[in-house]
């Protein structure tokens, strides 16, 4: 399999030590398990610290006199309240106002931006928007990332860190040393946790992988991070939400800025809000194990939805998932039938997140 990937992540070596079979994700080796129990990963980011290799996501950096102009046209929140040291979650739409890709910017300082992103079709609509204009583009593997995530995350980071990063406020970053190496650290993260994302070149990043292991942190798989970003309601590109659907059906309103016009996809857009079809629901299962996903949902025996990201939590003792259901099947306490192979049961729609609804743990001070 290592031969049909087209991207190579430095920390490859320690993940087939710990068991991975690097499974292709982004065109990257990925470690979707290890030998751990992902169980056990589970834990470890709730109760103390875990870390992730998050380096398949796609890094692209951006400069220029029009680079701000450009991400404006690209995405729907307005990129010039982004200050320097912060970042902002966002959608990247298509001509019709439908979801493209979800990413990350983050305003490095001057003219410099750096997008992250994960599956979806960024790169191709950002040359789009740059056609043109002043900006330089340029896409990166040689910047890992390593995702720190978990309670005591905060205390093992800033005992070898040359910043103190405990004021560091929610999607902020700064440029640091951690463990003798030069880094940028964020506030993010994919858990629902408190935890930091590590961008870290090729030549260090491997040096603070075994160093944070030293110190403690777990080494996690992508298993253990499918039921953690479950049980927070984080979505995934290309499961919860797709081309299909616009950024108001799948919860994503948050991230279209009321007063902002001009971006790709914005007409459109604002034609469709308002005639939404679907919501975006966590469900919990009545089933003693992860059901597949796929399978379809009904709601007085009418057609009304389907799961797209399944888990079992050991935590919450629940067969969880996240699933589109009609708008009218979406109500908290919504009873629904759901059919598979093989399996015929029902579901209830819970709150989303089901873990730490009020989101307290990553938003905390």
């Amino acid at each position: 399999m290592a031969a049909e990937l087209s991207r190579t992540s430095a920390l490859a070596s320690r993940h087939t030590a710990l068991g991975s079979g690097l499974e292709d994700w982004n065109g990257m080796g990925t470690a979707w398990s290890y030998t751990t129990n992902p169980e056990d990963e589970h834990d470890a980011v709730r109760e103390s610290a875990g870390m992730f290799d998050m380096s398949p996501l796609k890094k692209i950096h951006l400069r220029g006199d029009d680079a701000l102009a450009v991400l404006d046209h690209l995405t729907t929140r307005n990129i010039g309240r982004i200050c320097e040291g912060q970042a902002a979650y966002l959608s990247v739409l298509t001509d019709q106002g439908t979801m493209a890709d979800d990413a990350i910017v983050y305003n490095l300082g001057g003219d410099g931006w750096l997008i992250v992103h994960g599956t979806g079709d960024t790169m191709a609509l950002l040359q789009a928007s740059a056609a043109g204009r002043s900006v330089e583009i340029g896409f990166t593997d040689d910047l890992h990332d390593v995702s720190v995530q978990g309670p005591e995350s905060l205390a093992i980071l800033n005992a070898h860190c040359n910043v103190d990063l405990a004021p560091l406020a929610y999607f902020h970053h700064v440029a640091a040393t951690l463990f003798g190496h030069p880094c940028r650290i964020s506030r993010t993260g994919y858990s629902g946790e408190r935890g930091y994302e590590i961008f870290a070149d090729a030549a260090v990043v491997g040096d603070i992988w075994d160093r944070l292991a030293a110190a403690g942190v777990m080494p996690c798989s992508f298993a253990a991070l499918d039921k953690l970003r479950i049980d927070a309601g984080l979505l995934f590109y290309g499961y919860d939400m797709t081309t299909e659907h616009t950024p108001f059906e799948v919860g994503l309103g948050f991230t279209v800025a009321g007063s902002k016009t001009g971006y790709r996809g914005h007409q459109a857009l604002m034609q469709a809000k308002g005639r939404e079809k679907i919501s975006n629901v966590c469900l919990v299962i009545d089933h003693p194990g992860m059901v597949a996903g796929g399978e379809q949902l009904f709601h007085g025996g009418k057609p009304a939805g389907v799961v797209n990201s399944p888990c079992f939590s050991h935590r919450l003792d629940s067969s969880l998932a996240l699933a589109h259901v009609s708008r009218d099947a979406a109500a908290l306490g919504t009873r629904l039938e759901l059919s598979g192979d093989r399996i015929t049961t029902t579901a209830t729609v819970a709150p989303m997140p089901i873990h730490d609804p009020g989101k307290t743990r990553t938003h905390q001070a």
